[in-house]
This record gives C-alpha cells, sequence and structure tokens, in this order.
C-alpha cells in the first residue's frame, strides 16, 4: 500500500474546507459537500485502522525527505483510533448542525470553520514531530476561535477575549518549549527526540523543559489548575459547537501529554509521572465539585469534562500495561460520550430554551426517547457495566493499585459516585417530576435531533458491549506507547 494515504484524514477536511467558502451562500451544497467529505474520511479512517492493524504502525516522509530530517506523518494504532473516533464525532455534529444552524449562520462559514477544526485535530494526531504539532495546534485553534465567536452573541464575544488571551499564551509557550528543546537535542522529530533525550539522561533541564511541556499541553487539556477558563468558554457557543470542543479539543491536549510522556519525557517517571498522577487526581476532585455544583445542565457536562481528562492522565501516569490501556478505552469512550451528551443538552434547549434545571421538568412525559436516551448516556459517563465506561475506568483503576498508588485509585473509583449524582439529578430533577416545560417544541421538530445523538448512543453502546471485539485494536494501541521501541523503528526505519 502507498502510504500517503496517511495523508488523506487532514488533506481532505481541508480541501472541503476550501470549497465550502466558495459555496458560502448556497446551503444545500454545503451540507451535501461537508456530508460527503465526512463519510469519505470515516471510510479511509476505519480502513487505515484495519492495515495498521494487520501490518502495523505506518510512517509517510513528506516531500521524500528522510526521518528525522523531514516532516514525518505517522498513524500508530493510538493516533488513528483516534483520528476515526474524531471523524465520526464531527460527522454527528454535522447532522445536529443541519437542523438548528439556520442560513444566517451557515453563509458566513460556519461549515468551513467544522472541517478547518477537522483538519487541525488530525493533524495533531498524526503528526510526527512537535514543530508540526504546533502548526495543527494552531490550525485548531484558529478555527475553534471563529467557531466560539460564529453567531456573534454577548456571552461568546465576551468569553471568546478570555479562550482568544489564554490560547496566545499557551501558543507563545509551546514555541518557547520547542525552542529549549531543540537547543537542548538538535531535532524535533518525536522518534528521534526519544533516543536523544534517553541518551541525556535524567538532567535538570530536561526535566524543566518536560515540565514546561506539561504546562502548555495541560493548558489546552484543561487539567487543574490550569481549567479556569474553560467552562465560561465552552458554555457560550451553541450545542454542536460546544459537542465539537467537549469531545476534541481538550482531548488532543490530553493525546499530547500522553503522546510526550510515554515516548519522550521518560528520564525521570519517579518525578514527572508522578506529579501527572496527582494533578490528574486534583483535576477529578474539582470536576467532580462543580458538576455538582451546578443546576444548569450543560455546566454539569462541561465540569464532567474535567473528570474525564483527569482519569486518562491517571492511567497514563501509571505507566502500566493495564493503566495504559484503560487510558485508551476512556479516551475513545470519552471522547464519544461526552459528544452525545452535548448534543442531548442541545435537545433539551432546542425543546424548553433553557439549560437551567430550576426552570423545566417531567420532559419524559411528552420526550420518553430523550429521557431514556439521556438515561443511558449518563450511565455510561459514570462507568456503570457493561457500559463504555467501565472496562477503561476498571483497567485505569487497577494500574494504579498495580503501582501502588492505592488512595489515588480510589480516588479515581469513588469519582464514578459522583458523577453518576451529577448526572443522575439531571435525570431526576428535568426529565421525572411533575411536568414544567418554559415552551414546547412540536414533538416532530424534534426526532429529526435525535438521529445524531442515537448514532452516537448506538456507537457507545456497542464499544461497551463489543468490548471481546474492539481489545485487540486497544491492546496493540498500548503496546506503543508502553513499548516505545516500536515508534522508534516505525519511524527511523531502524
Amino acid at each position: 500500500m502507498n502510504n500517503n494515504i496517511i495523508i488523506l484524514p487532514i488533506i481532505i477536511p481541508m480541501i472541503t474546507a476550501v470549497l465550502l467558502i466558495f459555496f458560502n451562500k448556497q446551503e444545500k451544497v454545503q451540507k451535501y459537500l461537508s456530508a460527503v467529505s465526512s463519510v469519505i474520511n470515516i471510510g479511509i479512517s476505519v480502513f487505515l485502522v484495519h492495515y495498521v492493524h494487520t501490518n502495523g504502525i505506518i510512517s509517510l516522509e513528506v516531500g521524500d525527505w528522510k526521518a528525522p530530517f523531514g516532516i514525518v506523518l505517522v498513524a500508530d494504532m493510538y493516533a488513528i483510533l483516534l483520528v476515526l473516533t474524531a471523524n465520526i464525532i464531527v460527522f454527528a455534529c454535522l447532522l445536529f448542525s443541519y437542523k438548528i444552524v439556520d442560513y444566517n449562520r451557515s453563509k458566513f462559514f460556519y461549515y468551513s470553520g467544522v472541517m478547518f477544526l477537522l483538519t487541525g485535530v488530525s493533524g495533531a494526531f498524526l503528526t510526527g514531530d512537535l514543530f508540526n504539532l504546533f502548526v495543527f495546534y494552531e490550525v485548531m485553534l484558529m478555527s475553534s476561535y471563529f467557531l466560539i465567536v460564529h453567531g456573534n452573541s454577548k456571552p461568546q464575544l465576551r468569553e471568546t477575549i478570555k479562550y482568544i488571551l489564554v490560547n496566545v499564551i499557551s501558543s507563545a509557550l509551546f514555541v518557547i518549549s520547542v525552542a529549549f528543546l531543540y537547543a537542548v537535542t538538535g531535532t524535533l522529530n518525536m522518534a528521534d527526540l526519544s533516543l536523544r533525550v534517553a541518551e541525556l539522561g535524567s538532567s535538570g533541564i530536561i526535566a524543566a523543559i518536560s515540565i514546561m511541556y506539561l504546562i502548555v499541553f495541560g493548558l489546552k487539556g484543561a487539567i487543574f489548575p490550569l481549567f479556569f477558563w474553560m467552562p465560561g468558554s465552552y458554555q457560550a457557543p451553541p450545542a454542536a459547537v460546544t459537542a465539537l470542543f467537549g469531545a476534541l479539543l481538550t482531548k488532543v491536549g490530553v493525546y499530547s501529554i500522553t503522546r510526550v510522556f510515554t515516548l519522550i519525557f521518560l528520564q525521570d517517571i519517579a518525578f514527572t509521572h508522578t506529579f501527572i498522577a496527582w494533578l490528574a487526581v486534583l483535576t477529578i476532585i474539582f470536576g467532580v465539585i462543580g458538576a455538582i455544583s451546578f443546576s444548569d445542565i450543560k455546566q454539569i457536562v462541561i465540569y464532567n469534562i474535567l473528570t474525564g481528562v483527569g482519569v486518562i492522565l491517571f492511567g497514563v501516569s501509571t505507566m502500566t500495561e493495564s493503566g495504559l490501556e484503560g487510558s485508551v478505552y476512556y479516551m475513545i469512550h470519552d471522547m464519544i460520550i461526552k459528544g452525545l451528551l452535548f448534543l442531548l443538552v442541545g435537545i433539551v434547549f432546542s425543546i424548553t430554551g433553557t439549560t437551567n434545571l430550576d426552570k423545566f421538568s417531567g420532559l419524559i412525559k411528552k420526550y420518553p426517547t430523550l429521557g431514556w436516551m439521556f438515561f443511558i448516556a449518563a450511565l455510561a459517563l459514570a462507568g456503570i457495566p457493561p457500559l463504555s465506561g467501565f472496562i477503561g475506568k476498571l483497567k485505569i483503576v487497577q494500574g494504579g493499585f498495580e503501582q501502588g498508588e492505592f488512595v489515588l485509585a480510589f480516588a479515581v473509583l469513588l469519582s464514578s459516585l459522583l458523577v453518576l449524582y451529577s448526572v443522575m439529578k439531571i435525570f431526576i430533577n428535568g426529565f421525572w417530576g411533575e411536568e414544567k416545560i418554559p415552551q414546547v417544541r412540536e414533538t416532530s421538530q424534534v426526532k429529526s435531533l435525535y438521529v445524531p445523538a442515537a448514532f452516537l448512543l448506538a456507537l457507545s453502546l456497542f464499544y461497551g458491549l463489543g468490548t471481546e471485539f474492539i481489545s485487540s485494536y486497544i491492546k496493540q494501541a498500548e503496546q506503543v506507547l508502553l513499548s516505545p521501541d516500536l515508534y522508534i523503528e516505525a519511524v527511523l526505519k531502524e
């Protein structure tokens, strides 16, 4: 097979985004082009998952410049599974957008923004060097700046200023970190960096640079204490955009932490990974506190993003087979379930005109399908067996026990009960009880919004109930994280 196919998940949405600019006033053409592009990308991603599963890691040396000197794209199982999941979520959000984004918004390049966002996300997952990771971050962030302000409401404008300011500072720190690491090692290729950093051993400068990268990616991934920007920024845009942000943007930050701290910064695990473990648990704690404190359903789901990020990173910090396998399981689960929950919140808002639990209740009487979809999604989010969140969290906790981190692992386990409480609060107060709906939208109008949500719910159920089928793919992804030599050999051809 020609390895050029690796670049297609990046090129296709980018070309689509450019084409959509020229059809900005033709809404039907925009919908058709974006949908076809998304389906094609899903198909290519499925093929790549199968190919990597059968043949191992593949890499593309762009321009035929040999690694580590040229630009390298790398499709290992971890990266390509995330690319596939990202494309599926974008497809669901596009279907949702077709029903709620009117012409006055779509003509101002909404669908181009979504496709450019997907370009940046896919590129960040597939790139094999840190400078191009920065480039794809910027593509992703510029698209997110556009999408968060798209609609021009006062809350969006206010939160955009904060969001841009935080990310400009983060991007500046990223460039500085890249420069420091290049000055010390003379390379930015991740595989080559792994070898060079290992040669330098446990030095103070490498430890300092690793913490700089943790700060940079922590700002993107919203880990404690760097999550302050997220609740307001994710509250402002409409549901489809928040679903994209909640499912994809923070996960790119988490992916980046996972990649560099399982491939490059391994010289002092006792310090760096223990530090990550404590930050992860603090992120979980603040996430569940926020989730149980709010009565706004969108804020509850937003704070549960923090909890998910903490759980994933705790698994990474263990550096055990169980912990890393669990973090891969949970990463994919969290992307799907957060996308689903934000779409369900969007449906509730379209029915009631509010996301405040104090202003509505008894939705299940008129909208039983919506109520039970939310109930199943809530159980999956909390990790109730046999749904999708269970196996990942179980393995992460197992990894914590294997490392002797009993207190931290127990905190991760306890978070499941608090997460369940926070989302059951929505179900009990919002869907159950006396019927009180500020504005009622016809059931026939709402049904069309169920399709993308039902699609993600079905995928989540398959992911949980079909663990045996999926396990070999997850295991292969975990092996690359646990054994960096597999990645290095595939990229440097050593």
